[in-house]
């Protein structure tokens, strides 16, 4: 039984309780689809939104998250498990019990202006997306970006939302300063297979079209071919590339695919459903890529892999870059030009 426009075909229970539930057919009724979820919408005040981190394979020490679980619902993301410490499952819940942080402007601004504070580049949208669907009456990370813009703050983007041209008149003066730089996600250029994977997500075409306006714009964009499916996506690396290029990215990365914890047998009951011919395969590939795991949590091997298959994916990606020049390293944002804005109240400098 399927949720329709849900890519979780289960809503599991989490790690943390003492008891699972699971539906079963029990032979009456004919199985049929589940009905419709509407989305839920809960929120929190956050004591702090800058969120602290020292893995050694990750480029950014801090970062904030806007909401909690996503809409847009990707099957593989490796941020479900997160969802198990509100007390909800990484299956159904994690795209339609969202937790937004409309305190987040707020709380940001104070933390800024601790005492002691050193600037560095915050990451946003590293776990759950800044510019999923709610986001379009929410604003919180609108407002979000106006605090960072008037504080001069650097701030790396990581979307699959077209709805981030929404904030060009705050990115673009941004950019010119040398503040931010914005990473868009393509994971396939499949339009049908885009649309079971990742089922609230905006369509390849139109993740190219918002990589071209934000080009446009001068605003410095990294396609990000993340993540490498194998035996399902691994075939478009090089094609994926070369329409991020054309569409004015500057730069690229990638990322194979990982399935830490409950992730795992969610993507396993996705290919059985959607894919049986190839399930078999594509967790054979995935375990080669993880040393006959599912996952390896190794820092510097976890979204790397390993093996003759991870060096194969790595070489094609390599070629591909130098084809379409993308094979560069964006400038380190500027953390320089930090400075509060003055207050209400603030003694006025006197030259």
């Amino acid at each position: 039984m399927r949720t329709p426009g849900r890519a979780a075909g289960s809503n599991a229970t989490n790690r943390f309780e003492p008891y699972s539930r699971e539906r079963i057919d029990d032979g009456w009724e004919p199985e049929e689809d589940l009905a419709v979820l509407r989305t839920e919408v809960r929120e929190e005040r956050p004591r702090k939104v800058i969120t602290r981190n020292t893995s050694p394979d990750i480029s950014f020490d801090r970062s904030i998250n806007p909401y909690r679980g996503c809409e847009h619902g990707c099957i593989y993301c490796f941020a479900r498990p997160s969802h198990a410490y509100l007390g909800l499952s990484p299956g159904l819940d994690f795209e339609t019990r969202l937790v937004a942080r409309p305190a987040a402007p707020e709380v940001l601004r104070a933390e800024l202006l601790a005492r002691g504070y050193a600037p560095a580049p915050i990451a946003i949208g590293t776990n759950t997306d800044p510019y999923q669907p709610i986001e379009k009456e929410r604003r919180i990370m609108r407002g979000i970006l106006e605090v960072l813009a008037a504080f001069n703050h650097p701030v790396a983007i990581v979307t699959k939302g077209a709805l981030i041209e929404r904030d060009i008149d705050l990115l673009a003066p941004m950019a010119e300063k040398g503040l931010v730089r914005v990473g868009i996600s393509v994971t396939t250029l499949d339009p049908t297979l885009c649309r079971l994977l990742e089922p609230r997500a905006p369509a390849p075409a139109r993740r190219l079209a918002t990589v071209r306006r934000l080009s446009e714009a001068g605003i410095a964009v990294r396609l990000m071919v993340s993540p490498v499916l194998p035996a399902l996506t691994d075939h478009e690396i090089e094609a994926i590339v070369a329409a991020g290029a054309e569409a004015g990215a500057r730069a690229a990365s990638s990322i194979v695919l990982r399935l830490p914890r409950e992730v795992a047998p969610l993507f396993r009951d996705w290919l059985e459903t959607h894919v049986p011919d190839r399930a078999e395969r594509v967790m054979g590939r995935v375990r080669e890529l993880h040393g006959g795991r599912d996952y390896d949590p190794e820092w510097g091997r976890r979204m790397r892999g390993q093996g003759p298959w991870a060096e194969l994916i790595r070489a094609r990606f390599d070629l591909a870059l130098r084809r379409h020049g993308l094979d560069r390293t964006l400038p380190a944002l500027r953390t320089d030009l930090f400075h509060p804005p003055s207050r209400s109240g603030d003694q006025l400098a006197l030259f």
